[in-house]
């Protein structure tokens, strides 16, 4: 958390005042959004669309940590992640509603640095904060954000729609945020013995910024709608790629075969991998939280795709009993397993 030289005790101003405090500046950007805060419930109108509704919870020690993570930047990052999953539906987010648990460390200032991000997330991608929830915690921050979006029916897109020869394509590059994240680490480890240091981050922005501030990818949403292609399947890389490819060959029944030297992976990333002796190629498979979006197409849509802006074409779909499989630039053929982000893991066993 940044030191403010202001301290507000949330306590002095009791959770009415707090959620006035914290809402007073919210203006509504959408049609559907009836009624936002200042009911006992929200309300939004139908318009003939499907709705969709996801929520992700962040805790404090478990999904993130504040001795590196900027409160601006992760409120930021817990709305930008629902939004993710809302665009990996082919829909479009329209609301959000935040709930936040809060210790006696955290101030009114604190707070409204958290919010700060939230709002920015909300101006940039046109999403309106509806409603939520305050509460005491006796373990530090905890976040549960849900977002809500619209989609016509006939270009909806679940996991469970990849066919046979559908080419599988990925935005943006993977495995950067994993780096970030071990860059953190190293330097709290290394700060942690000697407080006299200073963090080295130099050259390496980009795979910071991709784990603190990640940017869910809205552009691939309008592409794909002015080029009139709806993906067969689709869903956001939270949990690795692999995690992911293993879910859309599990819903659609289907295997795959996906090229390690087409992942697609940053300079940095290899970068900061080779400093650290990591495979860049196992960090693009299992590390998980770039929020890149991974879709299968028809085969007749290649030429187009191939052209779209941030887009790789990574392998293709093949029969369920072929398997799913990477494959090596040499030929071989290995067994694509998950070894990515498993939210109830054993602690005992990570150690």
């Amino acid at each position: 958390m940044s030191e403010n030289t202001k301290r507000t005790e949330l306590y002095e101003l009791g959770e009415f005042q707090l959620i006035d405090r914290l809402t007073q500046e919210i203006k509504i950007q959408n049609d559907s959004t009836a009624k936002g805060v200042g009911d006992d419930a929200a309300v939004i109108e139908s318009t003939g669309k499907q709705i969709v509704v996801t929520t992700d919870l962040l805790l404090e020690g478990i999904h993130f940590d504040l001795t590196y993570h900027p409160l601006k930047h992760l409120g930021y990052k817990a709305v930008v992640v629902n939004l993710s999953d809302v665009y990996a539906m082919n829909a479009q987010p329209k609301q959000i509603t935040v709930s936040i648990g809060l210790s006696k460390r955290f101030s009114l200032e604190n707070v409204e640095e958290l919010y700060s991000g939230i709002y920015l997330a909300c101006e940039r991608f046109g999403v309106d904060l509806v409603g939520g929830d305050t509460s005491s915690s006796l373990t530090g921050m905890v976040i549960s954000i849900t977002a809500i979006g619209e989609v016509l029916k006939d270009r909806i897109c679940y996991r469970s729609g990849a066919k046979e020869n559908d080419l599988i394509c990925v935005t943006g590059d993977l495995g950067s945020a994993y780096m970030g994240l071990q860059l953190l680490e190293r330097e709290k480890r290394v700060l942690e013995g000697n407080k006299e240091m200073k963090p080295k981050f130099e050259g390496y922005d980009y795979i910071l910024e991709r784990f603190l501030k990640p940017e869910p990818r809205k552009q691939l949403i309008d592409l794909l709608e002015e080029a009139n292609i709806v993906p067969t399947s689709m869903m956001d890389v939270s949990d690795g790629l692999s995690s992911e490819l293993l879910h859309i060959c599990k819903n659609s029944r289907v295997g795959c075969r996906v090229y390690i030297d087409k992942i697609p992976i940053d300079q940095i990333t290899h970068k900061m991998a080779a400093e650290m002796n990591i495979d860049p190629v196992v960090a693009a498979l299992n590390g998980g939280e770039d929020y890149e979006l991974l879709f299968t197409v028809p085969i007749a849509t290649h030429d187009v795709i191939s052209e779209m802006k941030g887009v790789r074409i990574v392998g293709h779909i093949v029969a369920e009993n072929a398997g799913a499989m990477l494959v090596t630039p040499h030929g071989e053929e290995v067994a694509i397993s998950a070894q990515g982000w498993n939210a109830l893991a054993n602690e005992e066993e990570d150690e």
